[in-house]
């Protein structure tokens, strides 16, 4: 498994059930943290085959976080259950990434947040 891009039409058929982990990871080009970050977050993913792990450059793809504001690199999303289970920021050490991953279930408490519906987006950009 590697990392997806927003709108590439394979991710369409992997998010449709709802069951499957994703995990996103929101940065932007120009952020060094970013860049050193995404072949660790490319390399875990191959650690989780089911989930879908989805690289977001939040200047190409603003909607995706709607009104939400990202002040900090990287900030990640762990969605499973249909409900979101983590959305913030965290040191980019690849084992606290991987750690929460493991830990999050379909049946823990859901996080509240004011990002839309980012898999129906991601779902109907790669179509």
């Amino acid at each position: 498994m590697t990392i997806y891009l927003p709108g590439q039409p394979d991710l369409a058929k992997r998010l449709e059930d709802k069951e499957q982990m994703l995990v996103i990871c929101f940065c932007a080009a120009w952020c060094d943290t970013c860049r050193a970050y995404q072949p660790k977050f490319e390399a875990l993913s191959q650690t989780f085959p089911q989930a879908s792990f989805v690289w977001v450059d939040i200047e190409d793809h603003p909607a995706l976080l709607g009104d939400v504001d990202v002040e900090n690199f990287p900030t990640l999303m762990i969605e499973t259950g249909g409900g979101t289970k983590f959305f913030g920021t965290m040191l980019p050490h690849i084992e606290l990434l991987e750690r929460l991953i493991h830990s999050s279930r379909p049946e823990d408490k859901n996080q509240v947040t004011d990002l839309p519906a980012i898999r129906d987006m991601l779902i109907e950009m790669s179509d």
